[in-house]
């Protein structure tokens, strides 16, 4: 019989106790606070509006984490002249010229921002345009300003590139100058910053990258200018170790009352060291490393233009949808990858290698939520297929932008990137009772938020034991959701005896884009023999097709034209809800659950220019590509 609303207010109790010792600490964990200020209104009082004493997030706001600006040298130095300024403004939107000249706007504005330049060479390009005396001080900043004068912007990226990024010799080290280009950030993000309306974070990129393995993070305050500038950013060449970047934040929180948090990203170019079960120094890991690890890190961006993290094929052989816009040829050295490193490098390896750590040291190091960004160096946040500007301004769009290789290959080993391999990708959805930069911090720091490849899809999932199939189609469904479970990034504990989860998915289309395909349910879990397996679950179809062995019983279709680039929504549906018990659960075994949705096929972005200017597409690369979505897990411990 369905529970009703009272049913499931009465069993909430019993309900969060299940999922954690008790409903107040499942509250903080897993989800926002529902209290309201003592004395307003009692919890025990009978109210005729059913909103009271109820402070749950009711909206997803878009935005993304790591955006590059002219401030960063390896975009300021390759022709990006657009600042902070123009970032922010463009993000809001409003329509800008982009450096190659073009306009370029948003289909619509997004909600929030971070701005994440490279702590390494802060603001070199600006101060190379005004000629500042700083950089003139040194012979390599002479040098490159007068390449960049000239007008010789490759030659000057060549020159700082290798005196400066590689042989460490950084002139910009001196605090004072880097503390005036810091300043000069945090200020754009001040002023555009306005509670309710957009929200600018304060963030920046340390750029790690020991012996060519990629271990970057994007650094994001909670916090203002007041706090912001009582620091200087960490830097590569401060340290290359993560657990240095961590001891930099403890000391941020410690001497501000600030807060903060790191995002790592492109382990598929770390060649096997992102997801490590090895420090650094090649010691194993422990259960303070683990603690660490899980304390500042609590977010993986798992998609972006240099390639989607998720999934591996060789990793997921039995999963038809793995194979998806992988960059995993070697690192930014030009070592070749070997099929071993990968586990340690996408999204889906690490959390099993979390499961397997948390059996190990009863800590799990690898508990992260999923979001997705672009690391453009443009200043532009574009992640349509119809208006991709590129990952640099050289790759802006133009006939000729298929031509060049993002990632070289001096010595012929066969790990050249191609320009035309970059994708248009990818967004933050945060779960989030209003649009601050307390709450959106706080949603990502509760793992409250997902990943998308570029779409504006809606996604919403709830964990719970007590959950009823038509609870699903309740118009209060979020409501249900919280009080009888938790949302995503959230944990389960000591399953009731015969009990097992039960999912609620909910996905609404991008308005401004393609129809759904279908939600699939990605579990992995630790097995008797203490080893991590994995499996996929299509748990709704559009069109309503059948679902067998967990598969939809074909593909929706393609409605793509190739030769106009141009595709229609009278395939898959605009609306696709679930619910989902796992049939193969085991309560004595670890496990995670994270959904994906897919949207039908579009056309890629190359398809698109090969359109718009009457070229041919690049050879090897597909015409069309399938949007998704990412949810950030929820975690089963026994």
């Amino acid at each position: 019989m369905k529970m009703t609303l009272g049913k499931i207010i009465a069993s909430t109790l019993f309900t969060l106790n299940a999922v954690l010792p008790s409903s107040a600490s499942a509250q903080q964990a897993s989800g926002p606070d529902f209290s309201v200020p003592k004395g307003e209104v009692s919890d025990k009082a009978k109210t005729y509006s059913p909103f009271v004493n109820f402070e749950a997030p009711d909206r997803v706001f878009w935005g993304e984490s790591h955006l590059h600006s002219s401030y960063s040298w390896d975009a300021g130095l390759v022709g990006n002249t657009l600042g902070p300024d123009e970032a922010y403004r463009f993000a809001k939107g409003e329509q800008v010229i982009a450096s190659s000249g073009q306009p370029v706007k948003l289909v619509r504005p997004l909600d929030w921002l971070v701005v994440a330049d490279h702590a390494e060479s802060l603001g070199v390009a600006v101060l190379i345009e005004r000629s500042d005396p700083a950089i003139l001080k040194s012979e390599v900043g002479r040098e490159t300003h007068d390449l960049s004068k000239e007008g010789k912007i490759y030659e000057a990226f060549a020159n700082w590139g290798l005196k400066v990024i590689v042989e460490g010799d950084d002139p910009l080290k001196d605090p004072v100058l880097t503390g005036t280009v810091w300043g000069e950030i945090i200020d754009h993000a001040e002023h555009h910053n306005t509670p309710g309306q957009f929200t600018a974070l304060i963030g920046y990129e340390w750029s790690s990258a020991p012996g060519g393995n990629n271990l970057h993070r994007v650094v994001v305050m909670r916090d203002g200018a007041a706090e912001a500038k009582k620091v200087l950013p960490f830097a590569a060449y401060d340290s290359t170790d993560p657990e240095k970047l961590w001891d930099w934040m403890e000391a941020y929180e410690e001497s501000t009352g600030g807060q903060v948090l790191a995002i790592p990203h492109n382990g598929n170019l770390s060649n096997g060291v992102m997801f490590s079960v090895e420090t650094q120094s090649g010691e194993p890991i422990d259960r303070e490393y683990a603690e660490r690890r899980a304390k500042w890190e609590p977010l993986y961006e798992v998609t972006q233009m240099k390639g989607d993290g998720e999934a591996h094929p060789i990793l997921s052989p039995n999963d038809e949808f793995a194979d998806y816009e992988q960059w995993d040829r070697g690192n930014w050295a030009g070592e070749l990858k070997t099929p071993e490193m990968l586990q340690y490098e996408y999204a889906r390896g690490g959390l099993k290698v979390g499961l397997r750590m948390e059996e190990q040291l009863g800590i799990n190091p690898f508990k992260f939520g999923l979001i997705g960004a672009t690391d453009s160096h443009t200043s532009l946040s574009t992640t349509r297929e119809d208006n991709y500007f590129g990952k640099v301004t050289p790759m802006e769009p133009g006939s000729d932008r298929f031509d060049g290789e993002i990632v070289p290959d001096p010595e012929n080993k066969g790990t050249a990137t191609f320009d035309f391999e970059t994708i248009a990708s990818g967004l933050q959805g945060v779960w989030a009772k209003e649009n601050t930069r307390e709450a959106l911090w706080d949603a990502m720091k509760r793992k409250e938020t997902y990943a998308t490849t570029g779409s504006r899809m809606t996604v919403r999932v709830f964990g719970g034991w007590e959950y009823e199939a038509d609870d699903v189609l309740r118009p209060d469904f979020a409501k249900a959701g919280y009080l009888g479970g938790v949302p995503m990034g959230g944990d389960f504990r000591s399953a009731p005896e015969g009990v097992a989860p039960k999912l609620m998915i909910r996905t609404l289309r991008d308005p401004d884009g393609a129809n759904l395909d279908r939600v699939q349910v990605i579990k992995g879990w630790l097995d008797t023999n203490g080893q991590a397996q994995e499996l996929v679950y299509d748990v709704v179809c559009s069109d309503d097709r059948e679902i067998f062995e967990a598969r939809c019983e074909h593909a929706v279709g393609n409605t793509v034209n190739i030769e106009n680039a141009t595709y229609t929504n009278n395939i898959g549906d605009s609306l696709l809800m679930a619910f989902w018990e796992d049939p193969d659960f085991d309560p004595s075994q670890r496990a995670f659950y994270y959904v994906r949705v897919l949207e039908i096929p579009t056309p890629r972005w190359t398809t698109h220019d090969a359109a718009f200017y009457g070229v041919g597409l690049p050879e090897g690369v597909p015409p069309t590509q399938q949007d998704r979505a990412y949810t950030s897990p929820i975690w089963y411990t026994p």
